[in-house]
């Protein structure tokens, strides 16, 4: 099982890096050149809002289109605050991956006007209330002391040589942590303990208003995300029966809190407090998922009074 792991870790590694170091090595180079400028000075204004200067537009645009690993090779090539850098960890905890993992819930019959609104709805209110309350995060983030030469850097091939060791740092640092995070994973997978996390999870579906048949599809969500458990989750909705309903408030959750090791420990290497971030995205889930599961019973309840009130004229 560990070499199983080993080997799927240093794929998935291979795989991500074939991201990362391209998109990395482009955004460090087109820092001397005046496309970021452009990019800057128009998204600038909408940017202030949420609190992030211009050019934090970039990861954002990269995380949704593609993922997060993409994203933090974007934020690797930028000198951020602490502040900046967890305000933008937030906003793609939250949306991210949009093209695959809207598909996923598209295919477990969840609506795409839901999953969308949701997603973006939280990305950038979180943005903005971190960016209203919290006053401190001020200092440099200390990926920024990997571009050792910074500003400094002149000539084309010494600007290429400093993109290149940007996109390797990141590499490496982001290694560090998936590949033992894979070899849990398969861990997890060849042991069935999927399946009795997901018989743990029947209380917890009580009190966020799903049936415990959604169990399976949470916790494949929770552990692996919604892109790596897709097969998962699509074969668990259709098995076990769960219903629309259930599945839109299971992705609802899993929306503000899915693969909540792998989305939350990645952020370590760029200097910010992940705490905090794990906190949010848990408590955000719970209260959101909630929230709706009351108003839909409540919606249903309505709707059925009125029928009961036809039928009786």
């Amino acid at each position: 099982m560990f070499k199983r792991g080993l080997l799927a870790g240093l794929k998935t590694t291979w795989t991500l890096g074939k991201v990362i170091f391209p998109v990395t090595l482009l955004v460090s180079i087109l820092q001397y050149t005046p496309v970021l400028d452009w990019i800057v000075k128009g998204i600038s204004p909408f940017m202030k809002v949420l609190g992030l200067p211009g050019e934090a537009s970039i990861p954002l645009v990269l995380g949704n289109f593609l993922n997060l690993y993409a994203a933090i090779g974007g934020i690797l090539s930028l000198d951020l605050t602490v502040k900046e850098v967890f305000i933008l960890a937030v906003m793609l905890s939250f949306c991210h991956n949009l093209l695959i993992e809207t598909g996923v819930a598209l295919k477990v019959g969840v609506k795409l006007w839901i999953i969308l609104s949701v997603r973006i709805g939280l990305a950038l209110a979180s943005a903005i209330m971190i960016n209203l309350f919290w006053h401190g995060g001020g200092e440099l983030a200390q990926y920024g002391s990997l571009k050792s030469r910074g500003g400094d850097v002149s000539g084309a091939l010494p600007i290429l040589m400093n993109g290149m060791e940007t996109a390797l740092m990141g590499i490496l640092k982001l290694a560090i942590i998936v590949i033992p995070l894979m070899v849990i994973i398969q861990i997890l997978k060849e042991l069935k303990w999927l399946e009795k996390v997901s018989e743990a999870l029947g209380p917890m579906m009580k009190v966020l208003g799903m049936n415990k048949n959604a169990s399976m599809t949470m916790a494949t969500g929770l552990i692996l995300g919604l892109a790596y458990g897709a097969g998962v989750m699509i074969q668990a909705v259709q098995e076990d029966g769960v219903s629309k309903r259930d599945a839109t408030l299971a992705f609802i959750f899993l929306v503000a809190c899915h693969a909540f090791v792998e989305d939350t420990v990645i952020f370590i290497p760029l200097g910010i407090p992940v705490w905090p971030l794990f906190l949010i995205r848990v408590i955000t889930a719970f209260i959101l998922t909630m929230l709706v599961s009351y108003l839909w019973k409540r919606s249903e309840m309505v709707k059925l009074r009125k029928e009961a009130s036809y039928e009786h004229i």
